[in-house]
């Protein structure tokens, strides 16, 4: 049975990972080091004691490894032992290579730097008062290499300065990437919170709208069916052919598509039913919506325009989606009830469906609110049409972004992923 590495959730565990990984390159590239200083710059080293070392951390590493695929996590406590193994091998290496005098000495910055990041604040004073202390003993206790020791000054270039150069471009880089590394967790972390702050936000407003609007549909069924019987009346009392009677039959009309809407609210209200939308053809769909809103928006002039493309579009739709394209195509009515251009489009993924309005436009100190809360761009309004609309088409999977159109007026986009055809 193949084994892998399961790296848990938890900051502290994932910077034990990088730490590892950041152990493994060091210690590498210090193996290295030695191996050149003893073959080709022929330094007098304990040869036995800094491959012990080394060995030592290499086997650290090794059961580092192991101990990150077990499912305790890692605590701060854990992770300071690690640090201070760190320090503690560095301390030997540089006792065996010189002490201070050594050019990598100042690598105890790395630990430091990373406990600063990760520990809490006594912890990070702990790891930085032992390399202090790890320090200051090697500049009084090492073994000392005739080469180190010796700096000569007719070259700027000599062994020291090269050294020091060398650890200070892998200092930096090590210091960079990790801190970045750790940077990067901690803003991915707060924008995972906070999206998940403004979900379950979005999702208490939409249900106390959701509770309201369940409570005055019920009101308005006797209001409604009230209207329903005095227009009934009044179309017997006066000639259908007149003025006064074609408006009666508006307002019939429009009483009976109230009462539907409420009925078709109603029937959808079971979540198991709305929880699976049915697959149609973009296109039709389209065209009832828009025939629907029609009868409730007799005074609008509008143009319906289809996108000359090979295929048919489908749709994942539901009663929630009829409305919120409702509310969208309501917006533009009340901007300016003339031409509005509704078009229809597709892509391989998606399906777009643009709104084009020739009102005021919008401001733009209000455009990156619009849908987040109860932000309206008119002046009565509440906002919550587009709220719920946002909210409907973000959980189909969707998106709608609001501009203001160079000729004037606004374009609503509304971006929806497009469905396969329903098996027949």
């Amino acid at each position: 049975m193949p084994t892998e590495l399961l790296l848990p959730l938890s900051t502290p565990n994932r910077n034990l990972v990088r730490l590892t990984i950041v152990r493994g390159i060091t210690w590498t590239g210090f193996l290295i080091a030695i191996i050149v200083g003893v073959e080709l710059l022929a330094f007098e080293l304990p040869v036995l004691a800094v491959v012990s070392v080394v060995i030592a951390m290499g086997a650290l590493n090794i059961i580092t490894w192991w101990r990150l695929g077990r499912p305790r996590a890692v605590d701060h406590s854990e992770y300071l032992l690690h640090l201070l193994a760190d320090i503690a091998g560095l301390t030997l290496l540089f006792y065996f290579t010189g002490g201070a005098t050594n050019p990598f000495v100042t690598y105890y910055l790395v630990p430091v730097t990373i406990a600063a990041a990760t520990l809490p604040w006594r912890h990070s004073w702990i790891i930085a008062l032992v390399a202090m202390t790890g320090y200051s003993l090697l500049m009084f206790h090492y073994h000392a290499i005739p080469q180190l020791g010796h700096i000569n000054s007719d070259s700027p270039l000599s062994l020291h300065v090269l050294g020091m150069w060398l650890n200070f471009g892998l200092s930096a880089g090590l210091v960079t990437f990790f801190i970045y590394k750790m940077a990067d967790a901690l803003r991915r972390r707060d924008q995972a919170l906070s999206r998940t702050r403004e979900a379950a936000l979005r999702n208490e407003q939409v249900l106390a709208v959701a509770t309201q609007a369940a409570g005055t549909a019920h009101e308005l069924g006797t209001p409604l069916s009230t209207m329903a019987v005095l227009l009934n009346e009044m179309e017997n009392e006066v000639d259908a052919s007149s003025p006064l009677g074609e408006d009666i039959a508006l307002l019939r009309r429009q009483v009976d598509t109230c009462k539907s809407r409420l009925q078709h609210l109603v029937s959808h209200a079971d979540r198991r039913r709305m929880a699976v939308p049915e697959v149609r053809d973009a296109q039709q769909w389209l065209a009832e919506v828009v025939q629907r809103w029609l009868v409730l928006r007799p005074d609008v002039s509008h143009q319906l325009d289809v996108a000359e493309r090979r295929g048919r579009p489908w749709l994942a739709v539901d009663a929630t989606l009829d409305q919120a394209l409702t509310n969208l195509l309501n917006n533009a009515a009340d901007a300016n009830p003339e031409q509005i251009a509704i078009r229809l489009d597709w892509q391989d993924d998606s399906v777009i469906i643009d709104i084009r309005d020739h009102g005021p436009g919008i401001s733009l100190s209000i455009a990156d609110q619009l849908g987040d809360t109860f932000v309206s761009t008119k002046s009565k309004g509440m906002g919550i049409g587009l709220f719920l609309t946002h909210a409907t088409i973000n959980r189909l999977g969707g998106g709608v972004s609001l501009y203001n159109h160079p000729e004037g007026g606004t374009l609503t986009e509304v971006i929806l992923p497009r469905s396969s055809p329903p098996s027949t």
